[in-house]
C-alpha cells in the first residue's frame, strides 16, 4: 500500500497552520498542476494519478470528519498529528491511520 502522510497543524504568529481539509484540497491542486505541466514521465503521472485519487477517495468518505475533528482535538491538545492514507493494491479502499508523532500512538 502506497500511503501519503499530511501533517495538519495550528496557525501561529510565525507558522501558518492548515487543516486536513486545506492539506487534501493543497495536495489536489499540486498533482493538478503537475499533471497539466505534462512532463511525458509515464510513471510520474500514474504516481500524481494515484495520489490524487487517494486524497479525493479521502476527503469524500465518511471518515473525514470524524479524523478531522479528532485531529484538531489532538492540535488543541498540544499534540503533533499526521495522517496517513493510502490505498489498498487488492482491494482498492482507501485506508487511514491519525498518528500523534510526538508519542508515536495510532488511532
Amino acid at each position: 500500500m502506497k500511503s501519503y502522510e499530511l501533517e495538519p497543524r495550528y496557525s501561529t504568529n510565525e507558522i501558518a497552520g492548515k487543516c486536513l481539509k486545506c492539506l487534501g484540497e493543497h495536495e489536489l491542486n499540486f498533482c493538478l498542476m503537475e499533471l497539466l505541466r505534462g512532463e511525458d514521465d509515464t510513471e510520474l503521472d500514474e504516481e500524481l494519478k494515484e495520489r490524487y485519487e487517494t486524497i479525493v477517495g479521502f476527503l469524500q468518505s465518511k471518515e473525514f470528519e470524524p479524523l478531522r475533528r479528532e485531529s484538531e482535538r489532538l492540535l488543541s491538545e498540544g499534540h503533533q498529528v499526521a495522517l496517513q492514507v493510502g490505498r489498498d493494491i487488492e482491494t482498492g479502499q482507501t485506508q487511514y491511520k491519525l498518528i500523534m508523532k510526538d508519542k508515536m500512538e495510532e488511532y
